[in-house]
């Protein structure tokens, strides 16, 4: 928030002295003295503080660090997937192979769904954004249906000219493994190959964000310092937008799971993500 101008005081207003003293008919000590316009009462608003009000309710709103700016969040998965097994194994083109149009995701170890920590994680983060001024569209708006494909997902970033979309993941790995990662996509020879550069600097901010945020890790099992570069995500080599995907961590690891299945942490986990997005947007 800017820091409000500082008030002028008047002399006369401060020291006495400085306007003669009370026997010259000037005003007291400590009080100042209204200027008057000839022929107008010492009781008339001043012309200065009538203008001064109509300028505060004229003056625009203040500005948001991300106003104008579109994201694109992506909750990964999709409640109802294992409703329809033959929509979701449905193969699709992804460029580099066929996969399918999506999964159910993983779960902790008692049943915690990864689509719904990724739908509650990615409303919570809409709702940052959007305070902060950003239009934000959702791939889907519901945990309780099936997909979109894979190719669909990014076809909605695509659609909206993102600045910026994320994908929003936990893994499921072995229960010694933990730690978070960051996906970003590499150039295959597609669409994505214009906004490969891109797409690691906002990897980069959101990576650094989500560690101060969170506290998680890195990961212990898969990337670099949390940085995993693949060719083989339809929602990546589709983008034509900065795109990225965020692996949260281990939904089998017990300590992580336990994270996750706190609305507090889950908080934590979306600011972080909004605080990495800002930094990319603004630089």
């Amino acid at each position: 928030m800017r820091a409000l101008p500082a008030t002028v005081l008047a002399a006369c207003g401060l020291i006495a002295s400085a306007c003669g003293d009370a026997g010259s008919g000037g005003a007291a000590a400590g009080q100042a003295v209204p200027a008057t316009a000839a022929g107008q009462s010492s009781t008339s608003p001043a012309p200065a503080k009538k203008a001064g009000k109509q300028a505060a309710k004229e003056a625009p709103p203040e500005a948001k660090p991300l106003d104008g700016r579109v994201v694109v969040v992506d909750p990964g998965h999709n409640g109802g997937n294992y409703r329809d097994p033959k929509a979701v194994n449905r193969k699709v083109n992804v460029l580099t192979q066929w996969k399918a149009c999506d999964t159910t995701g993983t779960s902790t170890n008692d049943g915690y769904s990864e689509a719904a920590f990724t739908w509650d994680v990615s409303k919570r983060l809409v709702k940052i954004l959007e305070g902060r001024g950003a239009t934000v569209k959702l791939t889907r708006t519901s945990n309780d249906g099936v997909g979109p494909c894979i190719t669909e997902r990014a076809a909605i970033g695509n659609k909206a000219e993102a600045d910026a979309a994320i994908s929003v993941h936990a893994d499921g790995s072995a229960p010694g493994h933990h730690g978070f990662h960051v996906i970003m996509p590499k150039k295959i020879d597609g669409p994505v190959d214009k906004v490969v550069g891109a797409s690691k600097r906002l990897g980069l901010s959101v990576r650094d964000a989500f560690r101060a945020g969170t506290g998680l890790a890195y990961s212990t099992y898969i990337g670099d310092k949390a940085l995993n570069y693949r060719s083989d995500l339809g929602g990546l080599n589709l983008s034509t937008v900065p795109k990225i995907f965020v692996e949260a961590g281990n939904m089998r690891n017990a300590a992580e799971a336990a994270k996750f299945r706190d609305p507090k942490f889950r908080q934590r986990i979306a600011v972080a993500l909004a605080n990495g997005l800002q930094h990319y947007l603004q630089a």
